[in-house]
């Protein structure tokens, strides 16, 4: 008996020994992603303490059009779009504080206002006049509030499956962030990404290998991860209709009735909260649009600019 239990107690301290070396181990800082080469028309532009990644493509005097990326992804996130679109319109993207390149902010002030007052300053800096100023998911979000906040300044919004509505018990406080969910940002496991990234495609065969790829660098860029976790901590959805009543602005609302980040069911309540807006929803398409059918919504896109009042 007496050598069973010192068996057993060395099973149970090796478990432990386990355990807390995988602890370790998935808590560590990984060494961070070397940037991507910068392509053509990017440039870093200093605004709100931050030396954000900024790209431009299409005529510099021709209407502009801002285009802001999702939580946790990168300006990438509109490649489509550009490429068919700069023909006629100045597209100008950037990553986010905390996102990509751009990286973290030096204050940690990741909330929603915080990041609209962030991209406002970096707008003054780029010298816009009016524009029209459109995003996926975190990046409507930003995009509608800076409308409410400057309706001198905006032609037209273009929304894709933007936040704005309450979910996942998400508030007028922030909620606890998961450890997985942690984990997961600080560390970026190309698996993990796969498999996230394919959650927010309808069709998960139009993702490219490339793409995850793309995404898990811009991920593991420098302070990225931890900043993803602190903007997630900061997180907040009160009630959206009050700004958003007083958005007249036109409004094009782009949605997939199979995106599982935020509902389809959301899309309605956007347009009748907003007095201009309209909505198109895709049948079986994902919370990321604008890469799993850029064409598509591209050529719904380019309808909405042509009538916008420049």
């Amino acid at each position: 008996m007496r050598g069973f239990l010192l068996t057993l107690l060395g099973i149970l301290i090796l478990l432990a020994v386990v355990a807390i070396a995988a602890f370790v181990w998935l808590t560590r800082t990984p060494e961070p992603a070397p940037p991507p080469e910068p392509a053509a028309g990017e440039r870093t532009v200093e605004a709100a303490g931050l030396n954000w990644r900024v790209r431009e493509d299409g005529p510099a005097g021709a209407p502009a059009i801002v285009l802001i990326h999702g939580f946790s992804h990168s300006l990438e996130s509109f490649d489509g779009w550009a490429e068919a679109l700069s023909g006629d319109y100045r597209i100008i993207r950037f990553d986010l504080p905390g996102h990509g390149v751009t990286g973290p902010h030096p204050d940690g002030a990741y909330s929603n206002e915080d990041t609209a007052a962030q991209v406002a300053e970096l707008l003054d800096t780029l010298e816009l006049d009016r524009f029209a100023i459109g995003g996926n998911s975190l990046g409507g979000l930003v995009s509608w509030r800076y409308a409410a906040a400057n309706p001198d300044r905006v032609a037209g919004l273009v929304l894709v499956s933007p936040g704005g509505y309450s979910i996942n018990n998400v508030g007028d406080e922030p909620v606890e962030v998961p450890l997985p969910v942690q984990l997961y940002l600080r560390l970026a496991p190309d698996a993990g990404v796969r498999m996230a990234t394919q959650t927010l495609y309808g069709d998960p065969s139009r993702l490219t290998e490339d793409r995850i790829a793309q995404i898990g660098q811009m991920m593991r860029q420098p302070g990225v991860g931890e900043a993803l976790i602190a903007r997630l901590q900061q997180f907040t959805l009160p009630d959206p209709e009050p700004l958003l009543a007083t958005i007249d602005a036109p409004a094009l609302i782009l949605w997939g009735t199979a995106d599982t980040v935020v509902p389809a069911s959301h899309g309605p309540r956007f347009v009748d909260a907003m007095p201009g807006a309209r909505l198109i929803t895709y049948d079986g398409a994902g919370h990321m649009l604008m890469e799993e059918y850029p064409a598509e919504t591209a050529a719904d896109v380019q309808v909405f600019l042509q009538v916008l009042d420049w």
